[in-house]
This record gives C-alpha cells, sequence and structure tokens, in this order.
C-alpha cells in the first residue's frame, strides 16, 4: 500500500531527496508534513475516485435499541443499486483503509455488481463500544449492515484479515454466501504455529508491533514483509505521515483483533465451508506463508476450491502484482455470470 506515497515518479519524493542531499538544514521535514501529507492527499485522491464510480460513503448506526453498546459501520455503497445485479462485498486488511487496498480494482466491477466497500470495526470511521473482538463478531456485523442497506445474498473477496472475517461470513450465513474469493488469508491458522515457528516473527508482541506500526522502522519492516521486492531509501518524513494518518487510531484495539486470531485457535473447531471458492496466495508471502493456503483448501473447502499461487510475490500481493491479482479474480467472479 505504501507504493503510492513513494512512487519514485512521485515530484515530491524526488524534491525531497535532493534538497535533502543539497543541504540537510535547510530541509526541514516536519516542516513539510505540516504543510503538506502525501497521505491525506491521497486518501482525498481515493474518495473522489470512489465517489466517481457510483458510490456513495454512509455510516450506519447498527448498535441495538435495548443494549447501551454503539456499534457503528462506514461502508462505501451504491448510489443508485441495480437489484438485477449480483451484490459484491470487498473487505480489507490490515494497513491502510478498505480505499487504498481496492482502489485500483474497484472499477472492474462497479458496471457487473452493485459493490459494497466498508471499513472493518476499528478501522477508518467503523467502531463499537463492544467488547467482543473476534472475526465472528465482525462478520455478524457487518451482516446486519448489509441487511441494512438491503443486500441479502453476496459474493465476497477478503484480503489478508479480511479473508478471516469473509471466512467467518460464509460460515454463519451460508445461504447468503454465493462465492468467497481468499486472499493471503491465514484462516486455517493455529496457536501452536507460532511456537513451531511457522511465521517469521518470535511470537505475537513482535506480530503486532510490525503489523500496527508505531514507528518508521516497523513501518519498514512492514513492507519487508510484505513485498518481494521492498521499496528502499523512503525518506523517514513520507512514513511517519503515513503512520500519523493511517496506524494512529485505535492501536490497542487493533491489537486486541490480532490476539483474538491466534488466541486458542485450533483447526479442529474452524467450520467447513461448501461455497465455491478461490484462495489466492503470493508464493513468497512472509506473514501467511503459503503451507497455510494449501492447508485451507485440502482440509477445509476441498473440491469446491481452486487455489491460484503467484510467483514473485509476497503478501501485498493485490498490489505486488495487481494486474495477474485482478486478472484471476475476473475468471472467478465475472466470467461464471
Amino acid at each position: 500500500f505504501l507504493r503510492f506515497i513513494v512512487a519514485p515518479s512521485s515530484p515530491l519524493l524526488h524534491f525531497a531527496k535532493k534538497n535533502k542531499k543539497k543541504n540537510s538544514k535547510m530541509f526541514d521535514h516536519m516542516k513539510l508534513l505540516r504543510c503538506f501529507s502525501f497521505t491525506a492527499s491521497r486518501d482525498w485522491f481515493f474518495r473522489q475516485s470512489f465517489a466517481n464510480a457510483g458510490l456513495r460513503s454512509v455510516v450506519t448506526d447498527l448498535s441495538h435499541g435495548n443494549s447501551i453498546a454503539s456499534t457503528t459501520m462506514h461502508c462505501w455503497i451504491p448510489k443508485s443499486p441495480n437489484r438485477t445485479k449480483p451484490n459484491l462485498l470487498l473487505l480489507h486488511g490490515f494497513g491502510a483503509n478498505a480505499m487504498w487496498q481496492y482502489g485500483e480494482h474497484l472499477r472492474a466491477f462497479t458496471g457487473r455488481f452493485n459493490v459494497y466497500v466498508p471499513d472493518l470495526l476499528f478501522f477508518g470511521l467503523s467502531s463499537t463500544s463492544e467488547q467482543n473482538r473476534t472475526e465472528s463478531f465482525q462478520a455478524r456485523c457487518l451482516m446486519r449492515l448489509m441487511e441494512a442497506h438491503g443486500v441479502h445474498r453476496m459474493s465476497i473477496v477478503g484480503i489478508s484479515y479480511g479473508g478471516f472475517v469473509g471466512y467467518s461470513l460464509a460460515a454463519q450465513f451460508p445461504e447468503k454466501v454465493e462465492k468467497l474469493v481468499l486472499c493471503c488469508a491465514g484462516v486455517c491458522l493455529e496457536e501452536k504455529d507460532m511456537e513451531d515457528g511457522l511465521f517469521k516473527v518470535p511470537n505475537l508482541e513482535e506480530a503486532t508491533g510490525i503489523l500496527i506500526p508505531q514507528t518508521p522502522e516497523k513501518l519498514k519492516e512492514l513492507i519487508r514483509f510484505s513485498f518481494v521486492k521492498p521499496m528502499k531509501g523512503v525518506p523517514s518524513f513520507f512514513l511517519w505521515d503515513f503512520i500519523d494518518v493511517m496506524c494512529t487510531e485505535f492501536v490497542e484495539e487493533k491489537r486486541d483483533l490480532i490476539k483474538s486470531i491466534l488466541k486458542d485457535r485450533r483447526l479442529s473447531d474452524l467450520p467447513r465451508i461448501k461455497q465455491k471458492s478461490l484462495v489466492i496466495w503470493g508464493e513468497e508471502d512472509q506473514i501467511f506463508p503459503l503451507e497455510l493456503g494449501y492447508r485451507l483448501k485440502s482440509r477445509h473447502i476441498g473440491e469446491n476450491a481452486e487455489i491460484v499461487v503467484i510467483k514473485k510475490a509476497g503478501h501485498a500481493v493485490n498490489l505486488e502484482k495487481s494486474k495477474e491479482f485482478l486478472k484471476h479474480l475476473k475468471s472467478f467472479l465475472i466470467d461464471s455470470l
């Protein structure tokens, strides 16, 4: 997701590097940030792009009338939904908000589907005062959101953490989920996998520190873990800018989401699903290793699943191999319509 703010062709990046080399005393990183946030500007661009694609931004109150708990969810929904079209729900992972993760692919689907792109709880404008941090709770809130918008049947694409939530939707509401795409979603992981050394990080605390970066150093680690060919030489002020805009809200709540994924997780407790599914994985994924993709297909979806392994790609396969990723999505979701 960060390649948008540090593209080699970016005039601002070129200016920053040139002036930093010329005279470091004359170049005040924080002064530049105060007058111009590239991350916030890019976010504004995505908002315009989503609006131009026929979507509108809506925040929905999902609180029960007799409950003191408050839950609201933000979602991009069709301005004029066509009830003759199928519905498509796009679920994001950790990192930036949903717009950044689906911005490149949105227009490929708005002509054929009513597209819904929500912020999951504790991302963007979505939050809850409930203490439940499980993906099953996220899924139930999403279903209430979809029903509030008149959607009762849908296909789902879930990237990383969004895949956990999408899988839970398919398991809890099988009659409402038609097709499911899981992208680098380690749904079949177990708590003991951390102890057995399946992951690159030694413990859960280290994992949360990388997935919810609060310093440029941690953000650089996340980039290294997410891409086969990570960007190098990114000025710290760009990284601080991204962290300030995208990573400083609901930090503890997001940490709890990650901890909830792993806590007491056993493969034997994971429900099987029967929906036709596509599993997409980056061959060199260092966050959720490819083994978890094969485990998911063979043990929990079986013949109803097709697995696609994209070479020379890591966890951020939707960005690193965007065209190939989109080709497989379209083949699975559109060509069979």
